[in-house]
């Protein structure tokens, strides 16, 4: 008689920095629902316990998210500070009790450093004067609710989501401490780099990438609600912003109130035959189309 699987209770633990520059940095999918990605990753692990598939079954508490408040002056986009508010309102609002948010901070501060001059040692390169930007906190919170979630028995499985090796005494200290299953996930795209050694030794299973279709799949509504208000998904998180923008505007001054533009952007018109305006403004050819059809009704009612 076959066993039943095991339904092991999982938490993850993602690592907001690697997470964002292994898989989000320059892509249109920052608006990432992290629950929704890890229910449509966890299927795919293939894991016996004692010689018996196991099932993975996330906690009530499915996600930690670890991540550091962005500083004003070393933000590369003006809305980059507004933006990771308002992204992360927007999981509190649609998970809810499904994520709890742990930040760390920035120290930033004056420092010297040797610039890197090929072919010579670092003793002999120019000196010169930078300023040092460090996440604190973040990798040590991880690694102590991961450790302290399994040591107290609230998990049977916890699943890190990293290629960042400060975690490596944390795993340690899980498999030598508790009765826990350790799951890695790279954050990275598919071939762009190389697992850990050191971390997937310490891991029951592997998982080295993310799949692209996977971010595609795990996006947040564009609109959420947090605390009764309306969290919309930044212009500038859109696949083409620069031809969004433009379009947007219109729609505001067009429909009076950047809500009644975003509700009309973000539904099916009948008049474009049943496409979404803000799907349009992907491409530049559909984006032209969208812009005469907006052009051609400000004037047919004289807006």
């Amino acid at each position: 008689m076959t066993q039943a699987p095991t339904a092991l209770r999982t938490r993850i633990y993602v690592d907001g920095y690697n997470l964002y520059y292994g898989c989000l940095k320059r892509t249109p999918y920052k608006w990432l629902d992290l629950r929704a990605l890890f229910d449509l990753i966890l299927p795919s692990i293939l894991y016996e316990r004692q010689g018996v598939p196991a099932q993975f079954a996330l906690e009530p508490l499915a996600v930690k998210y670890f991540t550091a408040a962005i500083l004003k002056n070393f933000a590369k986009a003006e809305d980059s500070v507004a933006s990771q508010v308002r992204y992360h309102d927007a999981l509190r609002g649609h998970i809810g009790d499904g994520i709890q948010i742990i930040e760390g901070y920035y120290d930033s501060k004056p420092a010297r450093a040797h610039l890197y001059e090929k072919s010579k040692a670092a003793h002999d390169c120019a000196i010169k004067e930078i300023w040092k930007l460090e996440e604190k906190q973040s990798d040590v919170a991880l690694a102590l609710h991961a450790y302290s979630d399994a040591l107290r028995g609230d998990v049977d499985q916890v699943v890190i989501v990293t290629n960042d090796t400060d975690i490596v005494p944390a795993l340690e200290m899980i498999r030598e401490h508790t009765q826990a299953i350790i799951g890695l996930i790279i954050p990275a795209k598919e071939g762009e780099r190389t697992v850990n050694a050191d971390l997937d030794k310490l891991s029951h299973w592997t998982r080295s990438h993310i799949v692209a279709l996977e971010l595609v799949k795990a996006q947040l509504p564009p609109m959420v609600l947090h605390r009764g208000r309306p969290v919309q998904k930044p212009i500038s998180w859109y696949p083409r912003p620069d031809l969004l923008l433009p379009i947007f505007e219109e729609a505001k001054r067009v429909k009076k109130s950047q809500g009644a533009a975003l509700k009309w952007l973000n539904q099916p018109c009948e008049q474009l035959g049943g496409r979404v305006p803000m799907t349009m403004a992907e491409n530049d050819a559909e984006a032209d189309e969208l812009r005469s059809y907006m052009d051609s009704y400000a004037q047919q009612f004289g807006i």
